[in-house]
């Protein structure tokens, strides 16, 4: 190692230990900060999902300032977590920091043993089968389907969770033969939740509702589409649309008619696709 990596590494060591010191003071019952003392790991589970979205949308835009931002923000999430668990005596951060590199070598034959790869398929071969030996299992029989995808159910953002049980039900055979089918389907599922939604079953509604989402995110499977980024993109539109409506208004948008509204929406959509194109 060289002298300028070793001052790195020292600063690197002073920064993270002043980031836990300032986390373990507003934790502190002796001065500490009221809000923070009040949280508990599962209050703070918002938080872990905000930062987390907020650094992917960081990334996704490419803007280095926001990236290093929100990296901190969602730091500090894992070192609260961290902190709490150190006050209850479960586990500290440097018990997370010894397992997750632990994890790594063990899960890295070919970089820190003598495992020889070619290709990164081998790489996913030997990830697999090293975590089911790590779980008590037996690598060479394949677990059940259901306790796969009851782990994307349970993990996994609900439209990111439902691609992924999509996919591994037709790599296992649950799958429509053509296209058409998949088009059946929707039909048939879009007329039982209209059917459900004269009723008042909420619990009802919502299943029917469940199946019509499940069988449009196979229909975007099929299309090889991600209907996760779909959704993203109309989120994104419908606010440049409304801030285009927004700006073209001369007073707020509760004061306009519905007829009035339209027309600012379609002037605003308008405006939007020929900047597009003169991109």
């Amino acid at each position: 190692m060289s002298n300028s990596e070793r001052v790195e590494q020292a600063a690197l060591l002073t920064a993270v230990q002043e980031l836990v010191a300032i986390v373990a003071q507003l934790r502190s019952p002796d001065g500490g900060c009221p809000w923070d003392l009040a949280q508990t790991p599962e209050s703070l589970i918002p938080y872990v999902i905000e930062e987390a979205y907020e650094t992917v949308d960081a990334i996704q835009r490419g803007d280095a300032r926001a990236i290093r931002e929100e990296l901190g923000d969602l730091l500090l999430q894992v070192i609260l977590q961290a902190q709490i668990a150190t006050e209850t005596n479960q586990f500290s951060l440097t018990d997370v920091a010894h397992g997750i590199s632990a994890k790594l070598i063990r899960r890295h034959p070919h970089v820190f043993g003598d495992v020889t790869v070619q290709t990164v398929d081998d790489v996913h071969r030997n990830w697999e089968q090293i975590k089911a030996i790590e779980k008590g299992e037996d690598p060479t029989v394949t677990p059940p389907l259901s306790k796969k995808l009851s782990r994307y159910a349970r993990s996994l953002p609900p439209l990111t969770a439902g691609m992924k049980i999509a996919r591994k039900a037709a790599e296992a055979g649950f799958e429509w033969e053509v296209i058409d089918g998949v088009w059946a389907k929707f039909h048939e599922e879009l007329t039982e939740f209209q059917e459900a939604l004269s009723t008042d079953d909420k619990v009802h509604q919502e299943a029917e509702l469940g199946d019509l989402l499940f069988t449009i995110i196979n229909l975007a499977r099929w299309y090889d589409l991600d209907p996760s980024a779909a959704l993203q993109g109309t989120n994104q539109r419908f606010i440049q649309r409304l801030e285009q409506m927004e700006a073209a208004a001369d007073r707020p948008l509760s004061d306009y008619t519905l007829e009035q509204l339209e027309q600012l929406w379609q002037q605003a959509k308008a405006r939007l696709q020929a900047d597009r194109g003169k991109g």
